[in-house]
């Protein structure tokens, strides 16, 4: 199949590739409902060594930089405890982190998660975090941007691969919260 954006020469529903996914990414592909079948979700195999944002267009469309998204974790803090959130903003900006998130999370202070919290309670590898599979009880933030696209190029859960999700598909996941200017330019 052709991928519906970039240059990539096959694309692959991921339900029809779940071996190529970390466990909790595959767990969500099975176990996916919405108004966006599992279907249109795709699979892009990529090589590892471009995985970052630069790198990637580089090898795969210089388009891609207008259609891609990051997903990285933050750690929201009040009093004594931690919450843990996924950002999802567009690869142009930045997450606001110690605005907008700092704020929907109800938090003192928010920073990025270390590289080891966010691996290990995500189940996922670093440079391949996806917003699909994360934790049920995590708040997933997504820039409305994002969700405006037709299709949206994120990590797969490893940095080998990406998936092409349609951008409505990100409002329906688990504990998103859709917010205007969460990436800043």
């Amino acid at each position: 199949m052709r991928a519906p954006i970039g240059t990539f020469d096959h694309a692959t529903p991921a339900p029809e590739c779940l071996g190529r996914l970390t466990a909790p990414v595959a767990a969500a592909v099975r176990a996916w409902s919405g108004s966006v079948p599992a279907e249109q979700i795709l699979y892009v195999d990529t090589d590892p060594r471009w995985a970052d944002t630069a790198v990637f267009v580089e090898h795969y469309g210089q388009d891609l930089l207008e259609r891609s998204a990051n997903c990285v974790v933050v750690a929201g803090k009040r009093g004594g405890g931690s919450t843990l959130a996924a950002c999802v903003v567009p690869s142009t900006a930045r997450a606001d982190v110690n605005g907008i998130v700092r704020r929907q999370l109800g938090s003192r202070k928010a920073s990025f998660a270390p590289m080891d919290t966010a691996t290990g309670e995500s189940g996922m590898e670093y440079g391949g975090i996806t917003p699909i599979g994360l934790p049920a009880d995590w708040p997933v933030l997504v820039d409305a941007a994002v969700v405006d696209l037709p299709y949206v190029l994120v990590g797969s859960g490893r940095r080998r691969g990406k998936l092409l999700v349609p951008g409505k598909a990100f409002a329906e996941l688990p504990g998103a919260i859709v917010l205007e200017g969460l990436g800043a330019a």
